[in-house]
């Protein structure tokens, strides 16, 4: 499946699903979107297509209308902040390199220019991902992706993908974040598209479970960062680092950020 970055972004992650430099070519003019519609519902729950920029609403469309396959995931729980679940799922080449260096994953992400992003989660599937809509407890995203593997090799195709997320405190009082994943998968190979009957199940199957493989990811690294903060910025701080606007972020949100810069630990915690 030619799926792009996927937050996510696994989230996102999931997500992540992904291309490689594929080009992006915004679908049609703004007038033509006067003839498209998205629809609100999708299993059960309602998202704010109204105000997708009409641009992308034709396309978006015609992978709806005609997927080859649909899939949910979720509601799946991410042991993070909403602030901190907001972050990671905007910014991937974050998630993914702190992932990499705890090596908790194989997920790769770079950026392709604004809110478009490049992944491979290592296991044969990458791609290029659009964030097309996001609001507080709202994302939705547009991809173009490939996938190989002994059962499916080089299939290739298009993903329009619905995230909504919902805070919640655990019976701790741990903050925490409710997902769930809307998937409509369109193949490119016309060929295997009239095939659907029989390669919906083998296809769902995979994007179930790379999405429910990036979920967890994002869990365990949630459950290192409320567990081990110092750990994440010990890392954090590995030579190549990231920017100075990621570390500062993450070092006011995993708490404190000046005792750590004086002592390398948090909050007086022992090495």
């Amino acid at each position: 499946m030619r799926a792009e970055a996927r937050f996510p972004w696994k989230i996102l992650v999931g997500v992540l699903v992904i291309a490689t430099g594929l080009e992006l070519v915004l679908p049609g003019r703004a007038a033509r979107s006067e003839t498209c519609t998205l629809p609100p519902h999708h299993t059960g729950m309602i998202f704010p297509v109204a105000r997708v920029d009409p641009e992308w609403v034709c396309l978006l469309q015609s992978i709806i209308d005609n997927y080859t396959t649909v899939t949910t995931v979720g509601p799946v729980r991410a042991a993070l902040s909403e602030s901190m679940y907001h972050y990671l799922l905007d910014h991937p080449p974050v998630t993914t390199l702190l992932i990499d260096r705890l090596e908790l994953g194989l997920y790769k992400s770079e950026e392709r220019g604004p809110d478009r992003f490049w992944g491979s989660d290592g296991e044969g599937t990458q791609g290029i991902v659009q964030l097309v809509y996001r609001d507080r407890t709202s994302r939705l995203y547009y991809l173009e992706g490939s996938h190989n593997s002994r059962l499916l090799p080089d299939v290739t195709g298009k993903a329009v993908v619905l995230l909504r997320m919902n805070p919640v405190n655990e019976a701790n009082g741990a903050e925490a974040m409710d997902s769930t994943v809307v998937s409509y998968t369109k193949l490119d190979n016309r060929v295997l598209s009239g095939l659907v009957s029989l390669l919906r199940p083998l296809i769902g199957g995979v994007v179930t479970g790379k999405f429910r493989k990036g979920a967890e990811t994002v869990n365990r690294l949630g459950l290192v960062m409320r567990q081990h903060p110092e750990r994440i910025l010990f890392k954090v701080m590995d030579p190549p680092a990231l920017s100075d606007r990621d570390v500062e972020f993450l070092k006011q949100s995993l708490g404190g950020a000046d005792d750590f810069s004086r002592t390398g630990r948090l909050n007086g915690s022992t090495p």
